[in-house]
């Protein structure tokens, strides 16, 4: 027998009703976010993937008014300076959000360091460019070098880092910590060993955000690395980067350019989803995750 009256039959189907159409609109969100970065990503390799070849990984740009060349200068320049960003970025980065997270609370440093934070995610890449070039020349340095490329793109990146570190070992539950004291278990070694695993995945992929907006940066490294057209792997000279390059390709007036500009505008795209898409899946197998 049916025991549900009229009006509750009216309200199960409303309620229905009003489920399919919460996530139609969902659905509809999702691809109207992921519609426009698919019609970039096709556009790109309709541009560029007529002009990779292997000169294009192999060679250095050509002299002005001859065809072909590459970036292999680009490609090995840019790898270097995202490692040194890296290496100076994420360690400062991950430490700053811990020290938030489990030893900072209630403290007036932890709230200056958070609103650090939270002013440099808002500062244009531009002038952290200006602010490294002059802090260069004030120590009586070179400016323009491979070294004050990675520390501006390392700089940049320690904001997103420490605010997502920060956030997600917030999401810790704290009977895992006091698990962990209830051993005997330090305080500092509880957050290294307990907390940061436990909240590894999304630390990643924080990293893998902070890498992702930093990798295809131009404006700071005009005033840093500045370019260079042929091989230079020493931190203390300009040095090549794909972005520095494509600006380059993409203002000027000569077409054989313009094809060049595309191809390395679709090479970087690939080597970051490349790049990112490996940590994922080395993280979720484990290998970084810490998990048992």
């Amino acid at each position: 027998m049916d025991f549900q009256t009229r009006s509750m039959r009216i309200n199960n189907a409303r309620r229905t009703a009003t489920n399919y159409f919460v996530g139609f609109l969902s659905i509809a969100a999702t691809v109207l976010v992921i519609l426009p970065l698919v019609a970039i990503l096709f556009y790109l390799i309709y541009k560029g993937a007529s002009s990779l070849n292997l000169a294009f990984f192999t060679h250095i740009p050509a002299p002005v008014g001859e065809t072909g060349g590459g970036m292999a200068n680009s490609i090995v320049g840019s790898g270097i300076i995202l490692l040194l960003a890296s290496l100076l970025g994420i360690p400062i980065g991950i430490a700053a959000g811990v020290y938030l997270a489990e030893f900072g609370r209630g403290r007036a440093l932890a709230t200056a360091i958070r609103f650090t934070a939270d002013v440099l995610n808002g500062v244009p890449s531009i002038v952290m460019g200006i602010s490294i070039y002059s802090l260069m020349l004030t120590m009586h340095q070179k400016p323009f070098t491979a070294l004050a490329g990675g520390i501006v793109l390392g700089i940049m990146m320690i904001p997103t880092i420490t605010r997502t570190t920060e956030e997600m070992l917030a999401t810790v539950p704290h009977a895992i910590r006091e698990a962990a004291l209830g051993l005997g278990v330090p305080k500092w070694r509880t957050a290294i060993s307990v907390s940061l695993r436990t909240a590894s995945p999304g630390i990643i992929t924080g990293c893998m955000l902070a890498f992702a907006r930093v990798a295809g940066e131009t404006a700071p490294l005009l005033f840093t690395a500045f370019g260079n057209q042929f091989w230079s792997l020493k931190l203390t000279e300009p040095i090549a980067a794909l972005p520095l390059q494509i600006y380059v390709y993409a203002v000027s007036p000569f077409d054989e350019w313009h094809r060049l500009a595309w191809a390395g505008a679709l090479v970087l795209i690939v080597l970051i989803m490349v790049s990112v898409t490996l940590v994922r899946i080395f993280a979720n197998r484990g290998v970084l995750k810490g998990g048992s």
